[in-house]
């Protein structure tokens, strides 16, 4: 076999364990989701990572906005688990932002996506939620032209 043919079975057999893992990192998601929403309603907040890691913070939480259970998933690779919070637990969700004691002491990826959890849920709660779709590479890109374009354009007009 030549080293192009290696090369591609290799790239394969990695992409194909690669959905594997994720699969079961799906899975491992919709367990801990199912037992949540059995204790109440669920607040989901996430940071995605790019080159760093990504961030899912899910609280279960009473109608009152008191948080029975939280758990968090944060990692590079599809090998991350969830891990409970019990420092939260009893919390106020309504009062978990960059304020709290307990969210400064957290790193700052958990932090936004508990953040997130919070804003998502009062949003929710009021009735005042729209679920935006993601960009994709290609709209992010030009969205930040267009940003950089406006940018150098204001320079221009102000150097004049």
């Amino acid at each position: 076999m030549s080293f192009l043919t290696l090369f591609i079975l290799f790239a394969i057999g990695a992409y194909v364990f690669q959905l594997v893992l994720g699969l079961f990192q799906v899975k491992h998601f919709n367990k801990i989701y199912r037992e949540l929403r059995e204790q109440g309603k669920v607040a989901i907040g996430r940071r995605a990572g790019k080159i760093k890691a990504g961030t899912i913070v899910m609280f279960a939480i009473e109608d009152d906005g008191k948080i029975l259970d939280a758990r968090l998933m944060q990692g590079v690779t599809v090998l991350s688990k969830f891990r409970r919070l019990e420092q939260y637990i009893h919390q106020d969700l309504h009062f978990i932002d960059s304020y709290h004691p307990l969210v400064r002491k957290e790193n700052k990826l958990t932090q936004e996506a508990m953040e997130n959890a919070r804003e998502i849920y009062l949003k929710v709660s009021v009735g005042d939620y729209v679920e935006e779709p993601a960009q994709t590479p290609l709209g992010q890109l030009g969205t930040t032209i267009n940003v950089y374009g406006s940018m150098l354009k204001n320079k221009i007009r102000g150097s004049v």
